[in-house]
């Protein structure tokens, strides 16, 4: 990744590519968007934001715009870091969107910046750093799982960075969206259950939804969730692992999609040999829930610029087109943002 000068980092050739890296994977975007337009259709309803802006915009922004960087926040008692990116156009002069990003066990924010093409996103991007937890290696890890550190507050910390982003930069506060993966993505359902009312949708990709993310899970609105899963995942397997407590993840969609008061029948269309979109609809608040299986996927980022996880990863699509088609929709209703 080159550097600028100004000690940032612009996005690689790789990523830049990432858009158009061939027809295939443009068609199977097409044939996404598709499935889901119901539902994108529905959530352009909800109205724009119209609140007071916030703190930072107008202000110089704190890195150059295109590049990516790493931050560090107090929170907790502990100092806390993240890799922030800026898209090549962002000016204060209006207000943005915000990604935060949730790496999986062991691996980093930039490391996930690295694979996953979030940066081509026209949305801020937060890539936190989790604190290194118990097990094999030192490993950085999300609360909510079994390995995670004893005592940290991941969700406190996720409110210290968004105030942070609120301070220092242009945000929209409505559109404040969490992703990840593995155990990144797991921690992402536990926001959902605890901060529904900064987090307007979740996309987790490969999560370990281990029992701590969901317990007494009790928002204080619907969540929008589109949630992509491989078929083949050997680390977090579909179908589920009871000795870790692990649920299969059609039925932690489900739960989802009964939390949201959804429709009973989901509707299901196999898009592409490899791609099976499965949405719930007629939800409360319009707060549908998607599930993106990938035929024979491993514990993959799909779309991946590099290594991303054992397995079959697929290039039919790329996740983090896909559910910025879902995400960009959503809004937190102004009468839960703080």
């Amino acid at each position: 990744m080159k550097q600028t000068p100004s000690g940032g980092r612009r996005l690689s050739t790789r990523r830049v590519r990432a858009l158009s890296r061939t027809t295939v994977a443009a068609a199977g975007l097409a044939l996404v968007a598709s499935a889901l337009a119901p539902v994108t259709a529905t959530a352009a309803t909800v109205s724009p934001s119209a609140g007071a802006p916030a703190a930072g915009c107008r202000q110089p922004a704190p890195q150059q715009p295109g590049t990516s960087e790493p931050h560090t926040l107090a929170s907790g008692g502990l100092s806390r870091t993240y890799q922030l990116h800026l898209p090549a156009d962002y000016t204060p002069r209006r207000d943005w969107p915000v990604v935060l990003a949730f790496h999986g066990r062991g691996n980093t924010g930039a490391g996930t910046e690295e694979f996953s093409g979030l940066s081509n996103l026209p949305a801020i991007v937060a890539y936190p750093n989790g604190v290194v937890g118990t097990g094999d290696g030192d490993r950085q890890a999300w609360q909510g799982a079994p390995y995670a550190a004893a005592g940290v507050d991941d969700v406190a910390f996720t409110g210290d960075l968004i105030d942070e982003l609120e301070r220092t930069l242009c945000v929209d506060d409505r559109r404040v969206y969490a992703t990840g993966k593995s155990n990144g993505a797991g921690f992402t359902g536990l926001l959902a259950c605890r901060m529904s009312d900064r987090i307007a949708a979740v996309a987790p990709v490969a999560g370990a939804f281990y029992p701590a993310t969901g317990e007494n899970c009790r928002p204080s609105r619907p969540v929008p969730v589109i949630d992509f899963h491989g078929t083949g995942d050997v680390t977090i397997p579909y179908a589920g692992d009871a000795e870790r407590g692990l649920p299969a993840i059609p039925d932690w969609t489900e739960a989802w999609a009964d939390r949201n008061d959804c429709r009973a029948r989901p509707r299901t269309r196999t898009i592409e040999p490899d791609i099976t979109v499965i949405r719930y609809s007629g939800c409360d608040r319009r707060a549908d829930v998607t599930h993106v299986a990938v035929t024979g996927g491993g514990h993959t980022w799909p779309g991946e610029d590099s290594y991303s996880g054992g397995g079959y990863a697929t290039h039919t699509i790329e996740a983090h087109e896909v559910m910025w088609q879902f995400l960009r929709q959503y809004r937190t209703p102004r009468s839960v943002v703080r």
